[in-house]
This record gives structure tokens, sequence and C-alpha cells, in this order.
């Protein structure tokens, strides 16, 4: 099975064209050589997984006929990613939720009539000093 179709059937990247995106930006190491798209796997291979700074790690124990359900990757693959990158990842999830990040987008319904009635009391104020 190509490497690629074998990233995206057990769910390592959402779809097939950004799973051969990340082996041609070289993010794709199989047995610790980075590989083509169109490399093709063989049992007990080591595909390591760049995903930000985190590296993944699987083996590979079958090969699926299809994608798979998240509770069905085991079945046919091995998680073998080294404890300190494990620990990076739950650094690194604490910390974003440590410090949310608000105030990105529209604001709501709700936010717009605040800041309307800070807005116009704000102006009351300044009509009423003149």
């Amino acid at each position: 099975m190509r490497v690629d179709k074998y990233l995206w059937c057990i769910r390592v990247f959402k779809t097939r064209s950004i799973s051969t995106a990340a082996c041609k930006a070289e993010k794709v190491w199989v047995n610790g050589e980075f590989v083509k798209a169109s490399r093709e796997l063989k049992l007990k291979d080591v595909v390591r997984v760049r995903k930000g700074p985190i590296h993944f790690q699987f083996e590979v124990i079958d090969f699926p006929k299809s994608r798979l359900g998240a509770k069905l990757v085991a079945t046919v693959t091995k998680d073998v990613t080294e404890p300190d990158e494990l620990s990076k990842l739950e650094r690194i999830q604490l910390q974003m939720k440590a410090t949310p990040y608000f105030g990105v987008g529209r604001p709501t319904k709700k936010d717009r009539r605040q800041l309307d009635d800070f807005m116009y009391y704000e102006d009351v104020d300044q009509d009423a000093s003149e």
C-alpha cells in the first residue's frame, strides 16, 4: 500500500491530498528515510510523521482495505511514538487551554449591542458637558 494512502486510512491526515502534500514537504519518513507519496509500505515498516512540532511514529501491522474508523486504527498499526514527544504534545495542549485566544472574527449580536450601548452613553456624556 502507498504511504499517502496508508496515512489517510489510519486517520493521521484528514484527506489523501494533505497526506500527499506532507510527503512532498519531507514530513514523512519510512525507516529513517524521506519518502515520496508513492512509496510502497511493507509489514513492520516504521512510519514517522511530523505534524507541527511533534514527530509521531507508527509501525505497520496490517494494511486496511479502506479508511478505518478511529476505534479500528489500533488493529492495523502500532503507535511507537517516543514518550518525550508525547509529553511535548501534552505541554502544548495545556498551554493552548491556559491561554485561550478570544476576539477572533466578527462580534456576536450581544457584543455589538454592548458596544452600541457603551458608545451611546459616551456620546450622551459629551453632549451634556457642552
